[in-house]
């Protein structure tokens, strides 16, 4: 059912405990919980239940398979973190992607890190765990900054505490929320940069910002052309000329697509007036920049 990963002052055998103890095991005032909850074991993967509250819903499966095949030649490295249910069941805080990567090769047991936690501290856990990820884009930040506040309660002066921010790197983030929905997905979908979203915030009509969210994406903008563009605007003066990036041939166009397919990952090129320009190639993690590496040998 359960092993001892390492002993931290058990006293008894933990998969003894877990197995007479962890049904009584409901708070930390409970017989023995505080020889489960804090302990690191070996869980059946059948015992754990992924997360509702994950704020996360895509998994780039190339990127599971990479890492798999880490997992399955090193181990599991760093333990998931479960919070205990009723029963022998467990449900994941954080760590779904060693989860199911974990299940991808075929592993029975997972290392483990023992919790308790109602509903509500589950759902701080996840999001603010969901947060540290550096692989997030600027509206998905953004939407788990609103999620504590509306479901946790809490003021964007507690927020920036509980995350570590700066109040204005979180304020900047939500104003995010006000573009239009279609700017929103753009920027999730990697057409534009957080730079440019906080330059189009600054228009507050939704048809103006489509407006120049299109010509930034035809045009390919730089952060400082979007902002001149806006500044223009907001002046009247929305027929002044501004000098663009030359546009993407249709060479490059199909080339990008095909590009995208071989190494699995959103390839940016930006195009110079002089012919010239530069790829782009984003990465989620040291693993995957060693997938896109050995793409490219």
């Amino acid at each position: 059912m359960a092993k001892a990963v390492r002993k931290q002052a058990l006293g008894r055998g933990l998969s003894a405990l877990l197995k007479d103890s962890v049904d009584d095991i409901k708070s930390i005032k409970d017989k023995n919980a505080d020889k489960v909850v804090g302990s690191i074991v070996e869980i059946d993967l059948t015992s754990i239940a992924v997360n509702p509250f994950q704020p996360r819903t895509y998994f780039n499966e190339d990127s599971l398979r990479e890492l798999a095949s880490s997992i399955k030649e090193l181990g599991v490295i760093q333990p998931i973190t479960v919070r205990k249910l009723e029963g022998n069941k467990f449900q994941l805080v954080s760590g779904e992607r060693r989860f199911r990567a974990s299940k991808l090769i075929g592993l029975k047991t997972i290392p483990t890190y023992i919790r308790l936690a109602n509903d509500q501290e589950m759902l701080e856990m996840a999001l603010v765990e969901n947060i540290q990820r550096k692989d997030l884009d600027p509206i998905e930040v953004a939407l788990s900054y609103q999620r504590l506040i509306d479901e946790i309660k809490l003021t964007q002066e507690e927020l920036s505490k509980r995350v570590g921010k700066n109040r204005s790197t979180v304020t900047n983030f939500l104003r995010l929320l006000k573009l239009d929905p279609i700017i929103q997905t753009g920027m999730r979908d990697g057409f534009l940069s957080m730079g440019h979203g906080r330059a189009l915030i600054g228009i507050d009509n939704f048809v103006n910002q489509l407006d120049i969210y299109e010509k930034v994406v035809k045009d390919n903008l730089s952060v400082r052309q979007t902002e001149l563009l806006v500044k223009n605007l907001r002046e009247g003066k929305s027929n002044q000329k501004i000098t663009t990036t030359k546009e993407i041939p249709e060479y490059i166009k199909s080339g990008n697509k095909e590009l995208n397919e071989l190494l699995g990952a959103k390839v940016v090129v930006k195009m110079t007036n002089s012919d010239k320009g530069k790829i782009i190639i984003p990465f989620n993690s040291e693993l995957d920049f060693n997938r896109i590496k050995k793409l490219l040998q």
